[in-house]
């Protein structure tokens, strides 16, 4: 697997229908306009791709911007639409391509604090945060502490408007996409983990699309043991700057 780094803008016609056609192979109520409008939202894109034969087998986009909370500045990644072909899943390249992409955009967006906000409508998505982060919010464990939950409140009502339900955390979007069968089912197995239990209980909607709004820091002091060896993973890189590695991957495809 090889991976690519680009502004939205860098993206060729060729490169907009292979994402657009893997989005919709894996997600129901898909338009190409709904995908379009979402791509021209954000400014980078991760694209995923097989070594040997270039076809794409993953993407993820993200929106790099700095604002203002509380008379201090921050800088936030959002994560938009993300999908990974099942035919990768053994691979860790979105995790390690992620991380190294934000790690290098960061000198772009120098800041404050950087914080990642991500909505989750399926389990693995949420999984990352404790794999890969000591702090992260919400959680099964701890309370979301005020300060933190105001400045979620504040992120979610600035990106999702009136979509947003800041009782539950919950956002619920006018036309969600949504996993196509299994995919979006949660095998019973893995409800024995607290971390995937608590996801179903605070979006029990997510089989509909519904996205649970989180918030983690990206330093390297927020790191687990795991994400600090993607943090430092600097072999084998390609002409983006990315590292190119295998190891235990993220999982399914979302859209976040």
């Amino acid at each position: 697997m090889k991976n690519r780094l680009l502004r939205v803008e860098q993206l060729t016609e060729g490169d907009r229908d292979a994402m657009y056609e893997l989005l919709s192979r894996h997600f129901e109520t898909v338009n190409r306009s709904q995908f379009e409008q979402d791509l021209q939202q954000k400014n980078w894109v991760i694209l995923l791709e097989d070594a040997i034969t270039t076809m794409l087998a993953g993407f993820t986009t993200l929106l790099m911007y700095e604002t203002t909370f509380a008379d201090d500045k921050f800088s936030v990644v959002y994560s938009g639409d993300t999908i990974v072909d099942p035919k990768a899943w053994s691979s860790s390249i979105l995790a390690r391509s992620w991380l190294a992409a934000v790690k290098k955009l960061r000198y772009l967006y120098p800041e404050g604090k950087l914080y990642w906000l991500l909505i989750s409508s399926g389990y693995r998505t949420y999984r990352f945060l404790p794999v890969f982060s000591r702090e992260f919010y919400p959680r099964y464990d701890v309370v979301t502490p005020p300060n933190v939950q105001q400045f979620m409140n504040f992120l979610a009502q600035g990106r999702f408007g009136d979509h947003y339900d800041v009782t539950t955390g919950i956002v619920k979007f006018s036309h969600p996409q949504v996993l196509r069968s299994p995919l979006r089912v949660v095998p019973t197995e893995r409800l024995q983990d607290p971390h995937v239990c608590f996801f179903e209980q605070c979006n029990p909607g997510h089989v509909q699309g519904d996205e649970l709004v989180c918030l983690t820091e990206i330093c390297e002091e927020n790191l687990t043991r795991a994400g600090l060896r993607l943090w430092y993973a600097d072999q084998n890189k390609n002409s983006s700057g990315l590292p190119l590695l295998d190891g235990e991957g993220w999982g399914a495809g979302v859209r976040e």
